[in-house]
């Protein structure tokens, strides 16, 4: 594999290793992934615990530097950018952890709408698209609720909102439909697709829910730290 920059590809990684501690107490959680992810692709990332699959979601969202190895991510080599420059990289990434990190003090339209403050381009429009995508997720209801007064499945929904309003060209989804029931993990993979054929959104997601394998473009199993499984899954 190359690592030559070709606007087919959201993601390049060549022989990326990685490793937590240092002396006696490192331990390697990835070694030697090379990856390609296409613009418009959507990849599940799955494989038993400790697999370092949160690591490589983490270091492709650049929340962590590459140790060696290469990470070509949105034309942009990670491993080279100055604080300025990860920022910058960050705005164009749209992240969904398991925890889902809302400001206790802010609504549901709030939290969605600290996101849109990345793109000023969206300020005209900024509003009826963070009812529009809450309401989508079934929160018309609740968008001036706090996160006190929600469910676990309905915070999660916020924060998958916070991650698509400001249409990043990444996506990163870490176990995102764990707190959903099937309608609204339905709802939810209908969502990411969307965007993926759409606007050419690459979505990278965590998961061992086995019900949105089969929604993915590509299954990639980690097993030890190393990748070693990578099948497609869908032909349309």
């Amino acid at each position: 594999m190359t690592m030559e920059s070709k606007s087919k590809w959201a993601i390049q990684i060549e022989g990326l290793n990685y490793a937590f501690g240092d002396a006696e107490a490192r331990k390697q959680v990835l070694y030697d992934i090379d990856l390609e992810v296409e613009s418009g692709e959507f990849i599940i990332l799955t494989g038993p615990s400790g697999s370092g699959k949160t690591t490589l979601l983490s270091l492709s969202g650049a929340l962590r530097r590459p140790q060696s190895g290469k990470l070509l991510s949105l034309g942009r080599s990670l491993g080279d950018l100055d604080d300025s420059g990860l920022e910058v990289y960050r705005r164009e990434v749209g992240f969904i952890f398991q925890l889902h990190n809302l400001f206790p003090a802010l609504t549901a339209f709030e939290s969605v709408k600290m996101a849109t403050d990345l793109r000023p381009d969206l300020s005209g429009v900024a509003e009826d698209r963070i009812t529009d995508l809450l309401t989508r997720l079934g929160l018309g209801e609740r968008l001036h609720y706090k996160p006190a007064k929600l469910s676990g499945g309905q915070r999660q929904r916020v924060a998958i909102a916070r991650a698509l309003v400001h249409e990043p060209r990444l996506i990163l989804a870490d176990e995102p439909t764990a707190a959903l029931d099937a309608q609204n993990t339905t709802i939810v993979l209908e969502m990411l697709r969307e965007r993926a054929h759409a606007n050419g959104t690459s979505i990278m997601m965590v998961t061992q829910d086995n019900r949105v394998f089969e929604e993915a473009d590509r299954l990639i199993e980690l097993v030890d730290g190393r990748l070693v499984s990578d099948r497609q899954t869908r032909l349309d």
